[in-house]
């Protein structure tokens, strides 16, 4: 691609970058610009770390702009998108189903109990997968069989098939997820309720659930990458959409070490730092948004937020025994990571650092990912297990039907997972290697969803 072997393409990502055609024979080198409105405002790689990609001689919006002619960017390479497409609204609606479906069964459990595998929400999980599935096999068979030249020239091959690199992902996710259901009903029938999150068939699931939900971003990516106008910010709203359900997904998986009597142990640092500023960079870089992360962590954060207060107004009882604590109403998850501040210092740092080299944007990030993280949630947690929180606005009084009264105790302390303080500083120190670690990842794999165009 042009004079630049910094990030390999190849068949799925794109072809010649009109930015990179501007900059042959000079020191300039622009991985990824972006059309918008028609062509008449172009976003170069300097402006903020949303396209973000190193360049020696820095110009501006309007001055790359004046340079290139009108017309779509991506449409050298396969077929512009005008409008949003009707598969792309079904994988938001899957992936938003399977999400509500998650939570509404986690608090089906805390509240009822596992009664019968056809509760609501294990439906609302596997008709996420059932529309995705039947969707993208319908999309992938109907761009291989009926001979659609422009559905052709935006699609990969695979073991003779055709279609979005992203409806074979999402295809594979809602098979694993049905494959799951089967696989969940005996475990139970065999191993009697499930005493955690990460159960054989529940990461049979899990692994389905995620197949479900990157593929379907893909679609919409390479969809928003074809596009403009109009239909580029519509496709660009649904895209920080998915993403924030992304990481709500993300984060309930990680739960059980992520509640405020963990807050003050290296574990919730090492769980945070994981995966989440990969996510969070990489969705960032993808959306064209210079504040990104910040509205995807805030789009986490009412998604929980809602649960909390919204649930407990539905009255339920419990169906299964023994009974230790009389629940009346529906029993919500906990009050969310406060996801939002970190995002914040990603978006301030990735955007000020956009022209340096990526493991300095990295080691800046990430640090400022887990510093945030610390200062913030280090008092936040002494407050969160104090009688002040024990109130239905921050959700401290909620307990599950099988939570004797004589174990309360234990959501109101730090459960300290470090034997001693050299444990705790080693586990932070991995915690940091792991934030910059993931923003590297992050910043690569936003590349890649920057140039996706099937």
């Amino acid at each position: 691609m042009g004079n630049s072997s910094s990030v390999p393409l190849g068949r799925y990502f794109g072809g010649t970058n009109r930015a990179e055609a501007l900059s042959s024979g000079t020191k300039s080198h622009f991985r990824a610009g972006r059309s918008l409105n028609g062509g008449n405002e172009f976003v170069p790689a300097k402006s903020g770390y949303t396209v973000g990609l190193r360049t020696e001689a820095r110009m501006t919006n309007l001055e790359l702009a004046a340079t290139l002619p009108a017309g779509d960017f991506a449409s050298d390479i396969s077929p512009a998108v005008d409008r949003v497409q009707w598969f792309v609204l079904a994988g938001v609606v899957a992936v938003t189903s399977i999400t509500f479906g998650l939570y509404w069964d986690i608090s089906w459990h805390q509240t009822i109990g596992r009664d019968t595998f056809w509760t609501p929400a294990h439906l609302a999980i596997h008709f996420g997968g059932i529309l995705a599935a039947i969707t993208c096999t319908y999309l992938i068979f109907s761009t291989t069989f009926a001979h659609n030249a422009p559905a052709r020239a935006a699609s990969v091959g695979v073991w003779g098939f055709h279609g979005p690199l992203g409806a074979f992902l999402t295809a594979w996710g809602g098979a694993t997820m049905l494959t799951s259901a089967p696989f969940d009903n005996w475990w139970h029938n065999s191993f009697g309720l499930d005493v955690e999150i990460l159960s054989p068939p529940h990461v049979v699931l899990g692994l389905g659930i995620l197949g479900v939900g990157v593929g379907s971003l893909l679609v919409l990516v390479a969809q928003m990458n074809r596009s403009s106008g109009e239909a580029r910010k519509k496709l660009g709203r649904l895209f920080l959409y998915l993403a924030g359900l992304l990481i709500v997904l993300h984060l309930i998986l990680l739960s059980e070490d992520c509640d405020a009597t963990a807050m003050h142990s290296s574990i919730f640092y090492k769980m945070m730092t994981f995966g989440t500023p990969l996510l969070l960079v990489a969705f960032a870089r993808a959306s064209g948004r210079r504040w990104g992360a910040t509205i995807i962590a805030s789009i986490y954060m009412a998604f929980m937020l809602a649960g909390l207060w919204i649930f407990p107004m539905f009255p339920a009882v419990p169906k299964l025994g023994p009974v230790f604590t009389n629940v009346t109403h529906m029993v919500p998850m906990g009050f969310p990571v406060l996801l939002i501040f970190p995002a914040i210092a990603l978006d301030v740092v990735l955007n000020r650092f956009a022209d340096r080299n990526r493991w300095l944007q990295a080691a800046i990030a990430g640090s400022a990912f887990l510093g945030v993280l610390l200062i913030v949630h280090w008092p936040w947690a002494n407050f969160m297990i104090s009688p002040a929180a024990r109130n239905a606005f921050f959700g401290q009084n909620y307990f599950p039907y099988a939570f004797p009264p004589s174990m309360y105790h234990l959501a109101w302390e730090f459960q300290h997972s470090d034997a001693t303080r050299g444990a705790f500083l080693l586990g932070l120190g991995l915690a940091w290697i792991f934030a910059i670690v993931s923003c590297r990842i992050g910043l690569q794999f936003g590349d890649k969803l920057v140039h996706l165009q099937r």
